[in-house]
């Protein structure tokens, strides 16, 4: 039994005859589980021989119409693709980079039936900052839609256990890079990682940064900013 079939199987088992009439001329789960396992195939990074990097961030774009037949079963249909898609990353020997995380949105150009599948590779991101630390801080790194603070004298990103600010990317090294704090101005410099850094579209080794600065480390990016948010 392949993995769409057996997600039509688990999809019928758990919902009612309300969701299959809901669905009757509009778009049918199983055409967006086909659709999610083609935007990882098509995405897929090879890392290894038996290893390859897929997207874990996807948005399934609907016209209003279809989102609003949906929205009564988003949670559940969401779980269901999540796990349908778990599947089939299984038997592809595909990694996500972090947690899969789909979500529902509307399109105006969308007509009923119609659909498009948006995705991104996202990886975890962790750090020990304290809220002491979000309040005093003048620079931050949003990755993610994550904001992080970055206090005095700097942090290092990286995804060993070491770094400060640690992110689950198979392209980012353990120590990766290092942003330095030296009054009013920030900086990045490369602390002798594998894949290097892109600082605002740049290959370098080092760089000053200002607000709105993007740095690239393997397939995360991190923009710096001087707002901060609530944590």
């Amino acid at each position: 039994m392949s993995a769409l079939q057996r997600f039509e199987h688990r999809l019928e088992q758990m919902i009612s005859g309300a969701f299959a009439r809901a669905f009757r001329s509009a778009v049918q789960p199983v055409e967006i589980s086909a659709a999610l396992q083609r935007e990882v195939d098509n995405n897929a990074q090879i890392l290894s021989r038996d290893r390859r990097l897929v997207p874990n961030s996807f948005h399934v774009e609907l016209s209003e119409t279809d989102l609003e037949r949906l929205s009564a079963y988003d949670s559940q249909l969401a779980s269901e693709l999540t796990e349908s898609l778990r599947d089939h990353a299984d038997h592809q020997g595909y990694v996500f980079p972090g947690p899969v995380r789909i979500e529902f949105e509307s399109a105006e150009d969308l007509t009923t039936g119609r659909f498009r599948v948006r995705s991104a590779a996202q990886a975890r991101v962790t750090t020990n900052a304290t809220q002491t630390a979000y309040g005093r801080a003048k620079f931050f790194l949003v990755v993610n839609d994550v904001t992080h603070p970055v206090n005095p004298p700097g942090l290092v990103v990286g995804r060993g256990s070491e770094a400060d600010l640690r992110i689950n990317d198979p392209g980012v090294s353990r120590r990766h890079a290092e942003f330095r704090v030296d009054g009013d101005r920030i900086g990045v410099r490369d602390l002798g990682s594998t894949n290097g850094l892109v600082v605002d579209g740049e290959h370098t080794t080092k760089a000053m940064l200002h607000d709105g600065s993007t740095v690239r480390v393997g397939n995360t990016t991190l923009t710096v900013t001087t707002e901060s948010t609530d944590v």
